[in-house]
């Protein structure tokens, strides 16, 4: 089985995405994960990526499809495909159709995780983590037991991520409205879209993502 998993940064894809690996032994395709590996193992297409960005500039639609194309020769047909973060434009949608169905597959499910934008800067903008054992925390939902001290490790230093700020969160939102959401219309055509809600806890999302996969 292969899906897509779409939805604004923060919508929580990433963590879905991974209880899929452990619970259906699918595979995780994240490009950004596929070129950092291929730049650091100096693969052919690696050694090209990392060209482009030494000058600066961004990564082609070809060169993430010679990505995507060799994770799917590898991985072979009985191990499921998760695209998590691609497609992003209708052009990489294309691209994606045909590297399929190249490798006698198609896309069995598109699922969209929707969210409250405001709810979303909430979430983003709220997240700090251990300095020291990176343990995950929130402002509002997930405080330390102890004040400014780690419950994992018991180190007190803290930080943020410098994007994780209200202008850099309603950018995103923005860039995915745009340039991604665009892609929806021609797979709600072929009837393999379904949307879930983002905003509900991880178990709640987690169990909507495996009945529509049952």
């Amino acid at each position: 089985m292969d899906i897509i998993l779409l939805g604004p940064p923060g919508a929580g894809k990433g963590t879905q995405a991974q209880r899929l690996v452990e619970h259906h032994g699918m595979r995780q395709l994240s490009t950004g994960d596929m070129l950092r590996a291929a730049v650091k193992a100096g693969t052919p297409v690696g050694i090209k990526a990392k060209a482009i960005m030494d000058a600066g500039e961004l990564v082609s639609d070809e060169i993430v499809s010679e990505l995507i194309d060799a994770e799917l020769t590898a991985m072979g047909k009985e191990t499921g495909a998760i695209f998590d973060g691609y497609p992003r434009t209708e052009g990489q949608a294309e691209m994606l159709d045909g590297l399929l169905a190249k490798h006698g597959r198609s896309l069995d499910h598109v699922i969209e995780l929707e969210v409250n934008e405001d709810a979303l800067v909430e979430r983003i903008t709220g997240r700090f983590s251990c300095a020291n054992c990176g343990a995950g925390y929130h402002d509002t939902f997930k405080q330390p037991k102890v004040e400014g001290v780690c419950d994992e490790c018991g180190s007190t230093e803290f930080k943020r991520r410098p994007d994780d700020t209200e202008e850099t969160v309603r950018h995103r939102m923005q860039v995915y409205r745009s340039e991604t959401a665009p892609i929806l219309p021609g797979y709600e055509k072929r009837g393999i879209v379904t949307r879930v809600d983002g905003m509900g806890a991880i178990d709640e999302v987690t169990g909507a993502i495996d009945a529509i996969l049952a």
